[in-house]
């Protein structure tokens, strides 16, 4: 089953959020899901210690830079999906996860310095790419996007649509919900209720499915 790495060196970008929604989401469908917490801040950790884990989902943490490959193919191997919520920073650990991704997604908000910090990321991974010599898919998801877009939000994403960066529709809207994930722990069929909740499920569910497209190659 695949490995997908979250990552963005530009902290607020949602890196965790994006991991917590898509490992939960797969999760509800009935998908096993093993999240490994990369992150110094330990977002993922956080968030799993606010309630019981929802079902199928595991979520290790504490893991180096001389584990990190060894630990996606244990359960990778196990017929799990492997969501990696990577620190902020390059690093060796970042490029290794990143070598053994199927999926990379580098989450950033619709602003001019969200942007130019977030190319750093698609540059790690070109770079990674000439070292392994193979594609290594990635996408750009918008996170905490407003209902209507501004016209700097068009123009960024229209920008990187002209540099052939895949850009996953829909983005993450700016939700009550996504937020109160770290509060309350659980998914969004669990947590109490925070704004308008079947919006929030179905912006969740809708992201998902774009992503597994992505894996299957149906994109």
């Amino acid at each position: 089953m695949p490995t997908i790495v979250v990552a963005s060196p530009k902290g607020g970008a949602g890196k965790s959020t994006t991991a917590v929604l898509l490992g939960t989401e797969l999760a509800h469908q009935g998908v096993p899901v093993t999240m490994l917490d990369c992150d110094p801040n330990r977002s993922l950790t956080l968030w799993s210690d606010q309630a019981d884990l929802p079902q199928n989902i595991a979520v290790l943490s504490d893991i180096s830079e001389a584990e990190i490959v060894r630990t996606i193919k244990t359960h990778d191997s196990d017929g799990q999906v492997v969501i990696v919520d990577l620190e902020g920073v390059a690093s060796r650990l970042v490029s290794r996860a990143i070598s053994q991704a199927d999926l990379v997604l580098t989450p950033m908000r619709a602003t001019t310095l969200d942007a130019t910090i977030g190319a750093r990321a698609l540059q790690l991974i070109a770079e990674e790419e000439e070292a392994l010599d193979r594609r290594i898919p990635h996408a750009v998801v918008f996170t905490m996007t407003k209902a209507i877009q501004s016209k700097q939000h068009k123009g960024i994403e229209l920008s990187l649509r002209e540099q052939d960066v895949d850009v996953i529709d829909p983005p993450l809207m700016e939700r009550a919900a996504f937020s109160g994930l770290f509060a309350f722990g659980g998914d969004l069929y669990s947590m109490p209720a925070q704004g308008n909740m079947q919006g929030a499920r179905d912006n969740a569910r809708a992201f998902a499915m774009q992503v597994y497209k992505r894996l299957a190659g149906e994109a």
